[in-house]
């Protein structure tokens, strides 16, 4: 077994384990996590397949680059959608969405 199909099969193992937690999981800050480590083994798959001949820092530069631009985006994104999840405790109470929450009674509306 080469070091491109071992990398290849935890790519593989890392998008299965963030589509399943991605599918599964109710609560935001999983659904994230899970996302995460979606992005994690699309990024590793993203290196194995820019991998070009034997040497150790030889390789496409394009694919790497994209990586690279990938992961500043995906931890800035992650940064925005846990602060939109802190937003929405402090807010609700409650770090669960739809169906998940229970339902609160409305506040009388007041008349200015």
């Amino acid at each position: 077994m080469t070091t491109a199909t071992l990398f290849g099969l935890c790519a593989a193992a890392l998008v299965g384990l963030g589509l399943y937690g991605f599918m599964v999981e109710p609560q935001p800050l999983r659904k994230v996590l899970s996302f995460n480590l979606l992005g994690g083994g699309v990024f590793l798959l993203f290196g194995v397949m820019a991998k070009r001949g034997g040497a150790a820092f030889d390789g496409d530069p394009v694919p790497q680059a994209l990586v690279i631009t990938g992961l500043v985006v995906a931890f800035s994104a992650t940064a925005l959608a846990v602060a939109l999840i802190l937003r929405l405790v402090q807010v609700s109470g409650h770090a669960t969405l739809g169906a998940d929450s229970p339902e609160k009674p409305q506040a009388e509306k007041r008349d200015p």
